[in-house]
């Protein structure tokens, strides 16, 4: 039997190597959207990506007589650790051939590496964590995934739980329609609930966008911080991520929520460009802005990627008043759908408005744990 020799990446080219691996596991599926690869570069760069200021993270590459067959990520996220009291590290960036050796050996790396740095479970997968691409495709393979969010072969999850991983928690996509959200039921509770808390909703001013982005850094740390598995965003990921995002937000998808002048929410929404990068097949930068500027036509949805209140206001009904102000928005740009995503299944608040909006489940995403 050939030997699998599982080793960390060194060099610019073995890291070009783990990226395009990509292209190897997804050739010929018609779902898949590929990667820009200035952005994995990024994503995976210790000095560009100020994630690895508070997180160690090694790459590895998996190869079976010379041939590369898989590849993976171990990380130790400490601000996770030191935010929830808990001893774990993460696996990520799991790519695979379907042969449950070479996963078994990969995982094995993995868990060998957050040994060392002293975890006793593994979680996963998280590329690298809960504020980027998060979670395992379980349901939903005969569609394209929107913009962000995660892709794999079905028998990944085979793979998974064949090394003994078991569920942590389950991530549910929601596809909306407008004439479902759009309604005068909806409309006159919006305006009674903003009526009651004196709220107004205003979007993004471009002008003023860096002070924004600074309200921006309040409200998401304050509002999602009781949320499971959520992690503080610093300001050094909060800037990289506003900057990254910029070229393709759409002001009047990012939308503030304001109690008597004090900001209290915000929504973030942005449209798939995915639809666009589909056609981008060899992840390059061009044509990869041609085609998002000359298919931005066929671009249809808008996915919902962050919305919630501080504290103090969650039984408020603002976040529902965000929502709601976030497909009218929607609509008068010309998007007929929307996709919430991901919301946790026991996120009770968030799973009732999406159903009370119709929205229907296309998408399920599990993330992973084992003691170690």
């Amino acid at each position: 039997m050939s030997t699998i020799l599982v080793e960390p990446i060194h060099t610019r080219a073995e890291r070009e190597l783990f990226i395009k691996f990509l292209w190897k596991i997804y050739e010929g599926n018609p779902y898949w959207v590929p990667p820009l690869l200035m952005d994995r570069r990024k994503l995976m760069d210790r000095k560009k990506n100020p994630f690895y200021q508070h997180a160690d993270a090694e790459f590895y590459l998996a190869r079976r007589d010379g041939e590369i067959v898989g590849r993976i990520a171990a990380i130790v996220n400490h601000n996770h650790n030191k935010e929830h009291n808990e001893n774990i590290g993460f696996f990520g960036f799991f790519e695979c051939i379907n042969d449950q050796t070479v996963a078994n050996a990969l995982f094995d790396t993995a868990s060998s590496y957050l040994k060392s740095k002293g975890v006793t479970a593994m979680r996963g997968p998280a590329n690298p964590s809960v504020n980027d691409e998060y979670g395992l495709l379980t349901e939903g393979f005969s569609e394209r995934p929107t913009v962000l969010l995660t892709y794999n072969p079905e028998y990944y999850v085979k793979l998974v739980e064949g090394y003994g991983f078991v569920k942590a928690k389950e991530l549910y996509s929601y596809f909306l329609k407008q004439e479902t959200v759009y309604t005068e039921r909806f409309n006159r509770a919006n305006a009674l609930v903003k009526a009651r808390n004196s709220l107004t909703v205003r979007h993004m001013n471009m002008k003023n966008f860096h002070a924004d982005v600074e309200i921006v850094k309040h409200l998401y740390n304050a509002a999602w911080a009781k949320n499971w598995g959520a992690v503080p965003m610093t300001d050094a990921e909060i800037d990289s991520l506003a900057a990254d995002l910029k070229p393709i937000v759409r002001p009047e998808l990012v939308l503030f929520a304001e109690s008597k002048g004090k900001p209290i929410g915000f929504g973030l929404s942005l449209p798939d460009i995915n639809t666009a990068l589909w056609y981008n097949k060899k992840g390059r930068l061009l044509p990869g802005l041609f085609q998002l500027f000359f298919r931005k036509k066929e671009i249809n949805l808008v996915r919902v990627i962050v919305l919630g209140v501080l504290p103090e206001y969650v039984n408020s009904g603002a976040a529902g008043v965000l929502f709601y102000e976030t497909a009218v928005a929607a609509k008068k740009l010309g998007y007929a759908y929307g996709e919430a995503s991901w919301v946790l299944e026991d996120n009770v608040r968030m799973v009732k408005s999406a159903e009370a909006m119709n929205g229907k489940i296309t998408r399920r995403y599990r993330i992973y744990d084992k003691p170690i």
